[in-house]
């Protein structure tokens, strides 16, 4: 049977018009229930070392005030770790992060990544935190996970969204499919995200082994035209009819 398929919506860059500027306009709390109340699954956001968009307030807030769970991206880092383990999100998933990027690039190494992985995860497991890992879709990252502990791995998505235009969509679609369906095999619950469109979710969304999809900079992009909560149903739309379709069999 396939499994319901979850939208998780990140809302970063609502903190990054409002630190454009300072103040505490436009709010990602009020972004967040906006969200909520369109049919979001979850609120996802990315504490960064550098604090360019989320900041530790806003956490708060969101843990004190959503009634759907949140997901914190973090870094591995023992500083990030004290911050997850003093809010307590629902989950928290770790990412890579190297202080010049625009955005997150690729996924973890868990291979020949940190050797803290595994202390982290089970810390923030031992204090009921689901704990991801965000991933390559290769066959070896997603091993990985299993080893270090983690009940959940997102794929990085960016690799197919680049080449969604060119011949070799077919082949980063394939990674992502692969990957989704070993980890099904291996008992890890399986997400994906980053750079999802109306135009390439509908493929993604179609997998069935997947449970949840992040959305973030191009929801937030689209509510600045369309209104955030139209955009957010149309994301939910194009998902769910992909998803039906698979379900008939109808796999793109």
């Amino acid at each position: 049977m396939t499994v319901k398929l979850r939208l998780g919506v990140n809302i970063d860059h609502i903190a990054t018009i409002r630190n454009a500027r300072g103040g505490s306009h436009p709010d990602p709390l009020r972004a967040a229930l906006e969200a909520e109340s369109a049919g979001a699954d979850g609120i996802t956001v990315h504490l960064r070392e550098d604090r360019r968009h989320i900041v530790e307030d806003d956490i708060r807030r969101l843990k004190d005030n959503l009634t759907v769970p949140l997901n914190l991206e973090i870094a591995p880092t023992k500083e990030m770790l004290d911050i997850a383990l003093k809010y307590r999100p629902h989950a928290v998933c770790f990412v890579p992060e190297k202080r010049e990027e625009r955005t997150t690039e690729g996924g973890l190494n868990l291979v020949s990544g940190p050797h803290d992985f595994v202390s982290y995860v089970e810390t923030l497991s031992d204090a009921g935190i689901k704990v991801a890992a965000f991933v390559e879709p290769e066959t070896e990252q997603v091993q990985a996970a299993t080893i270090i502990g983690a009940s959940v791995i997102e794929l990085h998505t960016g690799a197919y969204c680049d080449s969604i235009s060119s011949t070799g969509s077919d082949v980063q679609f394939r990674r992502i499919k692969e990957a989704a369906d070993l980890a099904k095999i291996i008992g890890l619950e399986c997400h994906a995200g980053h750079g999802l469109n109306f135009d390439t979710v509908g493929p993604i969304a179609a997998i069935p082994t997947l449970s949840e999809l992040n959305i973030g900079h191009f929801l937030v992009g689209e509510g600045v035209l369309l209104g955030l909560k139209e955009a957010i149903r149309r994301m939910r739309f194009i998902m769910e009819a992909s998803r039906t379709n698979s379900d008939s069999g109808d796999l793109p």
